[in-house]
């Protein structure tokens, strides 16, 4: 018997999540039947449609336009459609994967309807409730069915929060199953040449947390730091980071005569991967590129007070660093001060095959 099981996808992060689950779910058509459901909440070609192409998904099955807006906006449009779909379709399963507004709303919906829900990326805990994600983290876990959880760190966290351990899997961490599937032909491209830069000799740039790049002056402060710094950067800048810096002129900070700061629209993922594996360092706010960095042996430095992967600390490349820090950090890297780091077990690329098992047996229990 095949099961009819949604597949959600809200935005980039999230593809990266999906891809590999698409493939092997589809792989097992005799008992699954996965069903792409794009919310919206990243819609346009940079952010959205090239990630589609480039991981071989296909078009979503159905798309349900909610797009951006508010916080209390984007949750409320994607639970009103979403019931009105899960009510036409009838799922067996919704699988919903990060920490996004689309998968606490799915989550809550489809429990509310009495649908099982499987959470990819579960136990992830920052501790910090001013993060919008760590809200999402919370709920989504609270009510989902199969919790399935990156690292034992991920583990230790639900049973403390006094999950049922029977609902905790540990499967791995389903965003190194595209890492691994893509990182050659990543390395085949040459955006790095297209950009002015030589392997080794450039670091890599993103920000987009609201705590990072909301408030002009905060923004302001780290671009300052950023052009102070005598390494070639390069900079795809997210659309709510270039929202602020063209309505404040803060790109003028990063065009100075000496600025060694290249800023670059969004690019696709494997010219961004190009750029990620050849880079001497990274310094981001991104959950994801903690973890690519940690699986590649990169230097990482997370300019945040706090992160949910803390794995990536205690045996990745990673740092906390804040803007006081960037510098002193960034300098011991280009010393050549700075930990190897070990790949976390279980991040080797067979985390979706390990997932859909799971679901197989929980689909075929019921």
């Amino acid at each position: 018997m095949s099961h009819k099981v949604f597949l959600i996808a809200a935005a980039r992060p999230n593809f990266m999540k999906v891809a590999p689950l698409w493939r092997a779910m589809s792989a097992h058509s005799d008992s699954l039947e996965p069903m792409l459901i794009h919310t919206g909440q990243h819609y346009d070609q940079n952010m959205s449609g090239i990630f589609f192409e480039e991981l071989g998904l296909p078009t979503p099955h159905v798309h349900l336009g909610v797009g951006g807006g508010s916080h209390a906006q984007q949750t409320a449009g994607v639970m009103v459609k979403f019931e009105e779909l899960c009510l036409q379709e009838l799922p067996d399963l919704v699988v919903v994967v990060g920490d996004v507004n689309a998968t606490m709303a799915t989550s809550v919906t489809a429990a509310k309807l009495h649908i099982p829900v499987a959470h990819v990326e579960a136990g992830l805990r920052s501790r910090d409730m001013t993060m919008p994600e760590e809200i999402n983290r919370l709920l989504t876990d609270a009510i989902a069915d199969l919790l399935f959880t990156p690292s034992p760190d991920a583990d230790e966290n639900l049973r403390a929060e006094g999950v049922d351990p029977a609902r905790i899997k540990l499967v791995g961490n389903i965003m190194i199953d595209s890492l691994v599937d893509s990182v050659e032909r990543a390395r085949a491209l040459d955006t790095c040449s297209a950009f002015g830069l030589e392997p080794q000799g450039f670091g890599v740039v993103t920000l987009h947390r609201p705590a990072n790049v909301d408030d002009p002056v905060t923004l302001a402060r780290i671009l300052d730091v950023l052009v102070g710094m005598n390494l070639p950067l390069v900079f795809p800048v997210h659309p709510r980071t270039r929202a602020v810096m063209r309505q404040h002129d803060l790109d003028a900070r990063c065009r100075l005569v000496d600025s060694l700061v290249i800023l670059a629209d969004p690019l696709g993922y494997y010219e961004f991967m190009n750029l990620v594996v050849n880079s001497r360092l990274i310094l981001t706010d991104s959950g994801g590129l903690q973890e690519e960095a940690t699986w590649l042996g990169i230097p990482c430095l997370t300019l945040r007070p706090n992160t949910e992967r803390p794995i990536t600390i205690t045996e990745g490349t990673n740092e906390l660093a804040t803007v006081e820090s960037l510098t002193a950090q960034t300098a011991a890297i280009l010393a050549g001060n700075w930990k190897k780091g070990r790949v976390p077990d279980l991040w080797d690329g067979h985390t979706a095959p390990r997932i859909v098992r799971v679901l197989e047996e929980f689909l075929a229990s019921r």
